[in-house]
């Protein structure tokens, strides 16, 4: 079987940043896959289960909530590998088109107070598995760390 194009970056050299994973064109339209990429892989502990879970709801409740970007968003959702997460957008859109919305989605996870939207048994398959402090202190590092001082190599792939 041909590997596929995600498992041909090299993630020894990935740092944090926004990445256009990959472009694929359905019914005439084209969708962006977006990788949000919050920890450096295979150099610094993966996102927390439950730091994650709550940063897919609150991230995923801001981005379909939003007045510019809301008829574009399609999906927000962990890796598997924990040290991110995956936005696919409709649009032939690149990585520096939504810097600004990734950092207003992240300054809503650190600023959110209250119950987590779809945090209950009858919203969510896990409602018990959610952290918002730990999810509030990872969305401000990587806002600290990454969006707020963004640059090139942040937004392209390495070779």
């Amino acid at each position: 079987m041909e590997k596929i194009a995600s498992f041909q970056i090299n993630h020894l050299r990935l740092k944090r940043g926004i990445y256009v994973s990959r472009k694929d064109n359905v019914g005439g339209e084209t969708i962006t896959t977006f990788d949000i990429r919050m920890k450096e892989p295979n150099n610094e502990p993966v996102l927390h289960n439950g730091a994650i879970h709550t940063i897919e709801h609150l991230a995923a409740t801001f981005l379909r909530n939003n007045e510019q970007w809301k008829d574009k968003i399609i999906y927000w959702g962990p890796m598997g590998c924990l040290t991110g997460n995956y936005l696919l957008m409709k649009g032939d859109l690149d990585s520096k088109d939504i810097v600004d919305l990734m950092t207003k989605t992240f300054e809503f996870i650190v600023d959110f107070s209250g119950d987590i939207p779809g945090a209950s048994a009858k919203d969510c398959g896990n409602y018990l598995l959610h952290d918002l402090n730990m999810a509030k202190y990872e969305a401000k590092k990587y806002l600290n760390e990454v969006l707020y001082k963004i640059k090139d190599e942040n937004l392209r792939y390495p070779n």
